[in-house]
């Protein structure tokens, strides 16, 4: 007989990506898409000179965080991107911590990534094409300081 899935285990499957939600310092922002969450440990490489193996020995080094990438469609007198960018001065920014969840089909948190002390890199605005039908996309690029991830 044919298994219908229902006596499956709920946690069988793994979740699905396209529902997610993004807390920027406290204001829930809608994005199509965010890219760039990872975190990575420079490999140290060392040998002692009096060792009898001529090859080294790998350790973990200085833990290093990509930059994250954020895109939105373009809405009318929403300037907040800009807005955040224009406040760059020499050496001076507001940052702020960015919360980016993935949400399950009742609404509750299931993961979370925090990004530390925030700020805006890099904004690109839309491409323009008179011939296209395309939803106008803009991106943006956040530095921080440390992506902790944890379960909701």
């Amino acid at each position: 007989m044919a298994d219908d899935g229902s006596a499956q285990s709920q946690t069988v499957w793994p979740m699905p990506k396209f529902y997610f939600q993004v807390k920027w310092d406290s204001e829930v922002m809608s994005f199509q898409e965010v890219s760039g969450l990872d975190v990575e440990s420079q490999i140290i490489e060392y040998r002692a000179g009096d060792n009898p193996v001529f090859s080294t020995i790998k350790m973990p080094g200085l833990v290093k965080s990509g930059n994250v990438t954020m895109k939105k469609g373009v809405y009318k007198g929403d300037n907040k991107f800009w807005d955040w960018f224009s406040t760059i001065k020499m050496n001076t920014i507001k940052r702020v911590p960015v919360v980016i969840s993935l949400l399950d089909e009742t609404d509750a948190v299931t993961m979370v990534w925090t990004l530390a002390n925030a700020w805006p890199t890099k904004i690109t605005g839309t491409d323009l094409k008179s011939d296209s039908n395309e939803v106008a996309i803009e991106t943006i690029e956040i530095a921080h300081e440390g992506l902790t991830i944890a379960n909701g």
